[in-house]
């Protein structure tokens, strides 16, 4: 199975942010995940590419200055005027801490190959069918996350 997932990283959510220019990274996600998990908790992750660069580098360098990691991630080659997504504007916006989107899909996994994800007012339905089985999850919006 393939997929596409757009992930903007917005200036507001960093300490320091420097992007000269709008620019479109193609990676494979299990693998940013692989190199994700080699940082602790406490580090601070730097991420860099060049605009000619293949490559995606992830700094992991803990407060303290004792523990440094360099990483290169190989990035993929995405033409954008072939992805054929239509600017519109989203029918639902869902924010959710990603250990808690990362723990559904995992659990879910075990059952089928094939997540749907689904929103409603009720919330976010996450669903599986397979050969195992089915399940379901239903996250309902934290009334103290609405404002």
């Amino acid at each position: 199975h393939v997929s596409l997932v757009a992930v903007s990283l917005a200036a507001a959510g960093f300490d320091q942010y420097r992007c000269d220019r709008p620019v479109t990274l193609g990676f494979n996600s299990a693998n940013l995940s692989k190199i994700l998990k080699c940082a602790n908790n406490e580090d601070m992750i730097s991420l860099k590419s060049d605009d000619e660069g293949d490559t995606l580098a992830l700094v992991f360098e803990h407060p303290n200055q004792s523990r440094i990691a360099d990483f290169e991630l190989k990035l993929m080659d995405i033409d954008n005027d072939q992805l054929g997504i239509p600017d519109t504007p989203y029918k639902c916006t869902v924010q959710m801490p990603s250990g808690e989107f990362q723990r559904i899909i995992r659990d879910l996994q075990v059952l089928g190959e094939t997540c749907s994800i689904s929103c409603s007012k009720e919330g976010v339905s996450f669903s599986v069918s397979g050969d195992l089985g089915t399940g379901k999850v239903l996250t309902r919006v934290n009334d103290s996350e609405k404002d």
